[in-house]
């Protein structure tokens, strides 16, 4: 998860985007159930909990359930001077599912006293740790139908004794998930990686046959969740120009074009290489349902500038609307792609256009799921 750090609430509220988000949704003719997970404490996730909740639309179109403690729910409401109500529950069956009140599975994991908005700490950390461990134990339960999940910080995870590098790792350990990857989504750009926090030397070095296959396959199941029949699915070249048949590079004659090659033998609709500096532009105007980026920052770099609006008199982030989604789990886990933004937490001008998002995912795909 990216650490975009200020990500301010300049028009309160982003409509639901790019995924049919006005037509009736179910799973078994009923409305998914969603676990959000609320973040660490001391950061933005509580508050934009809350701005998404404050929205009917949501509630025409799920039933959500904010798993974390409901004194520091109940905290949110009142910096943001909402009329929403808290209710807290200790099993799923207690919900209300109604406007209005935010159903909060408490954990009953913070001392209020003690929660600083924007510090790190243990207990922050714990808590937030703990929320994800719940909502996961929920969706393994069927419980709930999907998971999303609000910021966490990594340096707070780490005092409270979990050493895990982020909701990745701790949702892959938890599902017992041996192979998966990450993929960004913000309107028609839709971005898998082959190799996400490694070096670049690593990197290139990881980009075989096999990874980029998989990753391929895991795509092209995601966007079937996403109410894409037929995905249209580009795969990037590691190298400028794509190799250029060999002048600068030999891992898409060697590694890159198999895989592609077996992907189409399979059924998908996959082509590539495709140039690294012009894949991007075509699948934002929609020649494409998906790309596979070989390395991090390959595929991040245009995604961030297209999701993400910097005010430069203010010096603030004005709106982060991307959202990545973790393919591969038994269970469905999206999130908001940026930080816990310490720096404005506790101030009440955070934008929930990213949780919004990851919401309207995690009903599509439920509606999707193969169970």
């Amino acid at each position: 998860m990216s650490n975009i750090k200020d990500i301010t609430d300049e028009t309160n509220s982003v409509p639901l985007q790019g995924l049919g988000a006005n037509s009736p949704l179910g799973v078994g003719g009923h409305l998914p159930k969603i676990g959000i997970s609320m973040g660490d404490p001391a950061g933005i996730g509580p508050e934009i909990c809350i701005k998404a909740l404050s929205q009917q639309d949501v509630y025409d179109r799920c039933h959500p359930i904010v798993v974390g403690d409901s004194n520091v729910m109940k905290k949110a409401v009142e910096l943001l001077k909402s009329n929403l109500k808290i209710n807290p529950i200790q099993n799923v069956t207690e919900a209300k599912f109604e406007f209005g009140t935010v159903d909060v599975f408490d954990l009953k994991n913070v001392t209020a006293a003690e929660l600083e908005p924007g510090v790190v700490s243990a207990m922050a950390g714990n808590a937030a740790f703990e929320a994800v461990k719940k909502v996961i134990d929920l969706a393994l339960a069927d419980e709930i139908d999907a998971t999303v999940t609000a910021p966490i910080n990594k340096e707070s995870i780490h005092k409270a004794g979990h050493n895990y590098s982020g909701h990745t790792e701790i949702y892959a350990h938890f599902t017992n998930t041996k192979k998966f990857a990450m993929l960004l989504a913000d309107e028609n750009l839709r971005v898998i990686h082959a190799t996400t926090h490694v070096s670049l030397r690593q990197a290139c070095d990881l980009c075989k046959k096999d990874r980029v296959l998989e990753v391929i396959s895991l795509l092209n199941d995601a966007c079937i969740q996403f109410g894409i029949p037929q995905p249209r699915i580009a795969v990037a070249g590691l190298n400028p120009h794509a190799g250029e048949n060999g002048l600068f590079g030999d891992e898409e004659i060697n590694e890159i074009i198999p895989a592609i090659d077996e992907a189409n033998r399979l059924g998908f609709k996959v082509e590539g290489p495709i140039p690294p500096d012009t894949i991007f532009v075509k699948a934002v105007q929609g020649k494409y349902d998906g790309c596979v980026a070989m390395y991090h920052d390959q595929g991040h770099i245009p995604f961030k500038l297209g999701c993400c609006q910097w005010d430069n008199e203010k010096q603030t982030m004005k709106s982060v609307k991307g959202i990545n989604l973790t393919l591969g789990l038994p269970i469905i886990r999206t999130s908001v792609d940026h930080g816990t933004a310490f720096e404005i937490a506790g101030k009440g001008i955070a934008s929930p256009d990213a949780m919004l998002i990851a919401i309207d995912y995690a009903i599509i795909m439920a509606k999707h799921r193969k169970k």
